[in-house]
């Protein structure tokens, strides 16, 4: 990668990562509830990741909701965790094979809640799960097959389909999760787990970051939405952002946004 491309990515990463990124973004919901507050920790991180899973698609659809939830279950028991630990999503979201968004039905949200449930009742919060996960992954795994966190998140929710799978998809919405858990001092994701390092992340892959990507010829323009497309990707952010490579999300998001409201 050529000086004035590297040049041109960190200025496009310093005009998107600002607090602003998120008025529009699913990033919105990282603080619907206070994050100074560490008695709400679970409760951030639990409505980021549902933030996350429903994320894709229409913005248009799917923030309504995703807020729709999070006034349900705050209105009933004060907060989503909460909601979810006390299992009243069961009387207050409805059931059944009707779908509640795109190819996810109610009752699979349901079974989401379910297995959400499951992991925040047995630990403090998300973090906390999955990092001991990770840890015994780890124990068990040799040096060169070495398990990547997002593949520990999937595996953690075997029974809801709207948490994706598969060691050869780019599983964008549990690598964008990731990244606001992990980076730090940022103004949009979180970094509250510091106990995994951010050069370890992996680009989320959203159509728009593909689009520039390959416009910018830093992956073929016929890739497809893969793991190792995801993966190509984020060794040349790497280039450009050391030990920090989600960073090039922003830069490659938002000229994709701005691209398409001026027609580009």
């Amino acid at each position: 990668m050529n000086d004035d491309l590297k040049t041109r990515l960190q200025f496009l990463a310093d005009k998107y990562e600002t607090i602003s990124f998120c008025d529009e973004d699913p990033s919105q919901f990282l603080r619907w509830y206070s994050c100074d507050d560490k008695n709400l920790r679970c409760d951030v991180e639990a409505a980021s990741f549902l933030a996350a899973m429903l994320a894709f698609g229409s913005r248009r659809q799917f923030i309504p909701k995703i807020a729709g939830i999070l006034k349900t279950a705050d209105a009933s028991s004060g907060s989503f965790s909460k909601w979810i630990l006390s299992r009243r999503f069961e009387q207050d979201f409805p059931c059944g094979q009707e779908k509640f968004y795109r190819f996810y039905s109610f009752d699979d949200m349901r079974l989401f809640f379910a297995d959400l449930g499951r992991i925040i009742g047995s630990v403090p919060s998300l973090g906390d799960f999955f990092r001991g996960q990770w840890h015994d992954q780890k124990a068990r795994a040799s040096k060169t097959d070495e398990p990547h966190l997002a593949d520990v998140i999937s595996a953690s929710f075997p029974n809801a389909k709207i948490v994706p799978k598969g060691k050869t998809s780019a599983n964008k919405r549990v690598h964008m999760f990731l990244r606001w858990m992990v980076r730090q001092n940022s103004p949009v994701d979180l970094g509250f787990w510091d106990w995994y390092s951010p050069a370890n992340l992996i680009i989320p892959l959203d159509v728009h970051v593909m689009q520039e990507a390959a416009n910018l010829a830093l992956i073929p323009a016929d890739a497809s939405a893969s793991r190792r497309t995801a993966e190509r990707l984020t060794e040349a952010m790497a280039e450009v952002f050391p030990g920090d490579p989600a960073r090039g999300d922003f830069a490659l998001f938002g000229l994709g946004v701005d691209s398409l409201a001026h027609g580009g």
